[in-house]
């Protein structure tokens, strides 16, 4: 450890800059995923089972760890009362809005990157349902 202070030491300069990493396409379909699920306050249980597809799977598609088919995402936004476009809309706008941004792994790291925002409410117009509803097109974000 040295003694000296901070203002002492030389700068670091990096050997190549720092280019903030692209968010990669599953990680952000499945936080639309999983946001409009919570915002129906719905479970994993419920969903999967409505979209005939395993438990385990739909978790992992909507922690971006699992890369989905078409079909088996429409099927998923099907059980969510959403069409497969309305979900790759809102995948959409939420990377071109600047809505979903993620911090750099550190280096050496196995986990994900840890996410700055995430979209929670696709705020789809819903005739009836357990939460209040907005315009096609708003998105409401969590920290």
């Amino acid at each position: 450890m040295s003694s000296r202070p901070a203002q002492d030491r030389a700068p670091v300069i990096p050997l190549r800059p720092v280019v903030p990493r692209q968010p990669l396409w599953r990680d952000v379909v499945g936080d639309v995923l999983r946001g409009e699920r919570l915002a129906q306050g719905r479970t994993l249980k419920d969903v999967a089972e409505a979209a005939r597809i395993s438990v385990p799977y739909l978790s992992e598609i909507e922690r971006g760890r699992k890369e989905a088919s078409s079909e088996v995402l429409g099927a998923a936004s099907q059980a969510l009362g959403l069409g497969l476009t309305d979900v790759l809309t809102l995948a959409r706008d939420a990377l071109t809005q600047g809505v979903w941004t993620q911090r750099p792994r550190a280096s050496g790291s196995s986990q994900a990157p840890e996410r700055t925002a995430r979209v929670i409410s696709a705020g789809r117009p819903r005739s009836s349902g357990p939460r209040g509803t907005a315009p096609l097109g708003e998105v409401r974000l969590a920290a």
